[in-house]
């Protein structure tokens, strides 16, 4: 993580009034991730692909907390059931577990970079009560990459 972004910094920092609410100090927060795929995958594979979601979550500096509500679904269209087949069985294509590892991989970078696509295109919403979540100023967030030698 670079410097000055880590999670004790961000713990100070609410303890001294800055800008962490008490919601954000408890982490009660949760986020979904739906991974899509029409590598054909069968139920195991997929709960695999499933759980990597998670470290391109942690790669954006997330981390889940008691009570947070993070989950991930995985599903695949990579074979047609018939819904009503003639035949008693039929035949499924399954990738090889061997030849996983390019998707767990693909998985992990796709997560992490959608978080930071949906970060960066964000717009300043209000909701209930007035609650107001401001958007990210983009000169803003250059400037501190810029000085943390985050090269982008």
């Amino acid at each position: 993580m670079a410097k000055g972004f880590d999670n004790k910094e961000r713990f100070a920092l609410s303890l001294e009034g800055g800008a962490l609410s008490k919601r954000e100090q408890l982490g009660d927060q949760g986020s979904i991730i739906i991974v899509a795929t029409d590598a054909p995958l069968d139920g195991r594979q997929l709960a695999r692909l499933a759980k990597r979601a998670t470290l391109g979550l942690a790669r954006t500096g997330a981390t889940s907390h008691h009570g947070s509500g993070d989950f991930e679904l995985a599903f695949s269209t990579g074979n047609v059931i018939p819904h009503y087949p003639d035949a008693p069985t039929f035949t499924v294509t399954r990738l090889a577990d061997t030849h996983l590892n390019p998707l767990l991989t693909a998985t992990v970078e796709a997560t992490e970079e959608a978080i930071l696509n949906a970060l960066v295109a964000a717009t300043t919403v209000v909701g209930r009560d007035g609650r107001r979540a401001e958007a990210i100023s983009i000169p803003t967030l250059q400037r501190i990459l810029e000085d943390h030698a985050v090269r982008f």
